[in-house]
């Protein structure tokens, strides 16, 4: 058990964003193809940004090194410094565990889904890629020789469009970017998912996620350049096909290894089954696949089936065990939180991650001696969720289990309680427990207390004042608006809104058009957007990892969230660098030493 209590919003954490994608004018496209395609694009643009500085930088580092040969000649003494390799920019996976759970079981890989194995991902060639397509459009080419016609040739021949352009690049397919803010860009079971940079606080949590948005256009605009070969790509937030597939906009956060997990699980569960009433994005249509007509408040809830679990595509838990800590695992443990919804409102994102963080002090503080957390155990947590997404009065009385009665600190002792109950039970043990830091409560804390309680408050009275802020709320004006006027809910036009809503092109989709109408607060402008998009936070070790890529990223062989492999100018070995604790080598440390390191291994030997 923690000695200390927690207090404040200040965490590690950050978000990951599966985007749908299609291509309309081809939507028989493999959607891995669309996806490497969108990833391998934008990895070469943030590259090609980047070239002037990185020109100014390589004048001054051979400026610096004449002076140094210079003063090596006048005595007699000269060395050849050893030449850079070839780039490589892999992704490294060692410090991946995805089948090693939170009670330290360790499944066998023979029994794991294929969706289970991340750390076994490897980079597709453009001929990969070819007979992939080949293999499901059920092409064959009996009796071809052993060096095949061509990849691009292939796709080609399938898609009957003229092919990849070798301009692009295909011969070597980018599946994993890490990119200048930090952030990594990456193909996930078919999707492009953006995976933001480490940070310390909930509204950098929210920009930064942002900023994967606005990234993700920019690659969809650098495709348009190549119409007259490529299909045109579009890109959703969302979280659910018209397939009834369902994919991923997770959450991940930094909490103390020393609670037992099933006191983490226990304080969720509830937590979790009924948050959507202010981060649901809302969906037309009921039921996994949207059989049901109407509209729901999460477009996520129908998918879970399980309350505790190891996967994340199939059997989808509320509460996920992977133990991936990606950090120092005797101080931390990494919850990946994968019930929720993919939000555009950065209001709606703002409460995700601020109540999360509010919720894990309560957590982390709890104890027998002082129990802070309130008295709330579900009977059905994952029928709970499925009813509170279904509820648009938010009054449905979710059963509660038996023990909720004898807790400290009860909800209700009726049996049953609403999502607004308990999501307020949880509100005001929140409150009460950051007023009773000895420090007080910081602007930031106050700011995620403050709207929850208001946007609690505003559920209970009127729901529909909340569509300038929450995305469910604001979809549903919307859908409600054409159903008054005698639209049925199972009209494909409802359908197409719901989508639309999602785009993430500002032309064309219906969340932005809100924003461009003032019908949609924002808390970030699309300049702090912007600036999000190629520089890192100042406060954690994205901040290095940033600062390679921008600077020396031909210098960077292996690079993940916790380490770094690089052959800079003067290495003579690999040079290997750990980042095991998420709060260093931010700017408070790295800007100091960049005046004087010109390569990769200078810089990464100064913070040893």
């Amino acid at each position: 058990m923690n000695s200390t209590p927690s207090y404040g919003v200040h965490r590690i954490m950050g978000a990951e964003t599966e985007y749908g994608v299609i291509a309309p004018s081809a939507p028989g496209t493999n959607p891995t193809v669309l996806s490497a395609l969108v990833v391998n694009t934008y990895a070469k643009l943030a590259f090609r940004r980047g070239e002037a500085f990185r020109e100014q930088l390589q004048r001054r580092a051979l400026a610096a090194e004449l002076v140094a040969e210079e003063a090596r000649q006048a005595e007699n003494y000269s060395t050849e410094p050893s030449a850079p390799a070839a780039p490589e920019g892999q992704w490294l996976g060692e410090s991946e565990s995805p089948l090693r759970d939170a009670f330290g079981r360790v499944q066998d890989a023979s029994t794991a889904h294929s969706s289970q194995m991340t750390h076994t991902r490897t980079e597709l060639t453009s001929q990969d890629i070819a007979l992939e397509i080949m293999r499901e459009a059920g092409v064959q080419a009996p009796g071809e020789p052993a060096e095949p016609r061509s990849a691009l040739d292939a796709l080609a021949g399938v898609h009957g469009r003229g092919g990849f352009p070798e301009r692009l690049d295909w011969d070597r397919v980018t599946m994993n970017a890490i990119l200048p803010n930090g952030a990594r860009l990456y193909v996930d079971h078919a999707h492009p998912e953006y995976s933001s940079p480490e940070v310390l606080s909930p509204a950098d949590a929210v920009l930064y996620d942002a900023a994967g948005d606005a990234l993700a256009y920019q690659a969809l605009v650098e495709l348009g350049k190549h119409a007259e070969d490529l299909p045109q790509v579009k890109l959703y937030k969302n979280n659910t096909d018209s397939k009834g597939q369902s994919y991923g906009a997770h959450e991940n956060y930094l909490i103390s290894r020393e609670v037992p997990f099933e006191q983490v699980a226990d304080a969720l569960l509830p937590f979790f089954a009924t948050r959507a009433i202010f981060t649901g994005a809302g969906r037309v249509g009921i039921g996994t696949h949207g059989e049901v007509p109407g509209f729901q408040i999460s477009s996520r809830a129908d998918f879970f089936e399980r309350t505790i679990g190891l996967e994340t595509t199939i059997r989808r838990p509320i509460v996920n065990t992977r133990d991936e800590p990606h950090a120092d695992e005797s101080k931390y443990r990494r919850l990946h939180v994968i019930p929720a919804d993919a939000n555009l409102s950065h209001y709606s994102n703002l409460l995700k991650f601020g109540t999360a963080a509010l919720v894990m002090n309560l957590i982390e503080s709890h104890s027998e001696q002082h129990p802070v957390l309130p008295g709330v155990r579900l009977s059905d947590p994952v029928a709970a969720m499925h009813a509170v997404s279904h509820d648009l009065s938010l009054s449905a009385q979710l059963p509660l289990a038996p023990s909720s009665a004898t807790l400290p600190n009860p909800v209700s002792t009726s049996g049953s309680a609403s999502a607004l109950q308990i999501q307020r039970a949880y509100y005001e043990a929140s409150r009460a427990h950051e007023e009773s830091n000895p420090a007080g409560v910081d602007a930031a804390t106050a700011q995620i207390l403050d709207l929850w309680g208001e946007v609690l408050d505003a559920q209970e009275t009127n729901p529909l004042s909340l569509a300038d802020r929450l995305d469910w709320v604001a979809k549903y004006a919307l859908v409600r608006g054409y159903v008054e006027k005698g639209v049925d809910y199972a009209n494909p036009k409802l359908k197409a809104l719901d989508l639309q809503y999602a785009d993430i092109d500002p032309s064309k989709s219906l969340y932005h058009r809100l924003v461009a109408r003032g019908r949609m607060r924002t808390l970030f402008s699309a300049e702090q957007v912007e600036r999000a998009v190629s520089e890192p936070p100042r406060e954690t070790r994205a901040f290095l990892r940033g600062t390679l890529m921008s600077r020396w990223p031909e210098e960077i062989l292996g690079i993940n969230w916790d380490t770094v492999s690089c052959r800079g100018r003067y290495s003579k070995e690999l040079t290997r660098f750990t980042m095991m604790e998420p709060t260093r080598y931010g700017a408070a440390e790295v800007e100091p030493l960049l005046e004087e390191a010109n390569h990769s291994d200078a810089l990464l030997n100064g913070l040893r």
